[in-house]
């Protein structure tokens, strides 16, 4: 099968970028804050600040095409309503890529908003937000980007909440060609992050802070990540997560698309229909794995009975 230049192109720049970890003037620019943001413990920490007058961000100093990205996060504690930690990879322009975490803040004793964005050529409204099953301002979690050109998984702790397939087979763009950067800033959203605006940045507990250790990227053309996938037990923890924590999945808000949910959700519902033709032509156990692979394949992750 013949290699796209836009894959090839993404090879040859990873090969230049070679895995790294745990030293922040290396790899990042403070890029705004003044001085908000800080580099501290000789390149170990790194922490960003937001106060009534501003908030702080910081940017890789490389730029990946294809990665396995990790980062350890501690949020900001106690009162973190209206606040938003971005963490994501970026390309520039207005037909650009974009592969988002955001940390949505709440009052004190509520769960952080976990969500997640996948843009291509400019456009985004994918939208999957989560709960987390710990404090994620305690200690530091790792948060991590597999992007790879058949998939992007998500993962927090190693454990995968989503994972994002390339449907361009059905006319859905998907990021490969553009090189992104790494970028994470901390920022007063007080109109949207928290209950749709209703709840305000309490500015009597800035500084707001969050901090970082640990960074790591592979992104080099011979890493396994390049054709990495869920294997059967990555897949069980995926379905635990997001059909336990899983709070918004923009493939089921029929709501929001009554004419009919995008493209790559209805592969959903493709493969069902091809499942249950190709079962008349298996014996009972082939119908069982054949079943089970075959809405994995199509991102069917959801639960059902279909396997009953």
């Amino acid at each position: 099968m013949a290699v796209s230049s836009s894959i090839l192109f993404g090879f040859i720049l990873g090969s230049l970028v070679v895995a790294s970890a745990d030293n922040f003037y290396q790899d990042f620019d403070v890029t705004w804050g003044d001085g908000r943001g800080k580099i501290l413990n000789d390149g170990e920490l790194l922490t960003l600040s937001l106060d009534k007058a501003s908030g702080s961000g910081f940017q890789s100093k490389n730029e990946y095409m294809f990665g396995k990205i990790d980062m350890q996060l501690k949020l900001v504690p106690g009162n973190s309503a209206g606040t938003v930690t971005a963490y994501y990879l970026s390309s520039q322009g207005p037909t650009h890529d974009e592969i988002d975490f955001e940390f949505l803040g709440n009052l004190s004793g509520d769960p952080y908003t976990l969500h997640t964005n996948v843009f291509s050529q400019g456009k985004g409204e994918r939208e999957q937000q989560f709960h987390l099953w710990f404090d994620p301002t305690a200690d530091f979690h790792t948060y991590s980007i597999l992007w790879n050109p058949q998939r992007i998984i998500f993962s927090v702790d190693g454990t995968p909440i989503r994972e994002y397939k390339n449907a361009e087979s059905v006319g859905v763009s998907y990021p490969k060609n553009q090189p992104m950067r790494i970028y994470s800033s901390l920022w007063n959203a007080d109109d949207w992050a928290t209950r749709g605006g209703l709840v305000k940045t309490d500015w009597t507990q800035a500084p707001f802070t969050a901090s970082y250790r640990n960074f790591k990227a592979e992104s080099s053309n011979n890493g396994a990540w390049l054709t990495e996938e869920l294997d059967s037990t990555s897949q069980g923890r995926l379905k635990w997560v997001q059909d336990n924590y899983m709070i918004y999945n923009y493939c089921t808000d029929t709501k929001r698309y009554p004419q009919g949910l995008p493209k790559e959700c209805n592969m959903n519902l493709l493969a069902q229909y091809m499942v249950v033709r190709l079962l008349y032509k298996l014996t009972k156990k082939q119908q069982v794995e054949r079943l089970k692979t075959a809405c994995y394949d199509f991102g069917f992750t959801g639960s059902g009975s279909y396997a009953h």
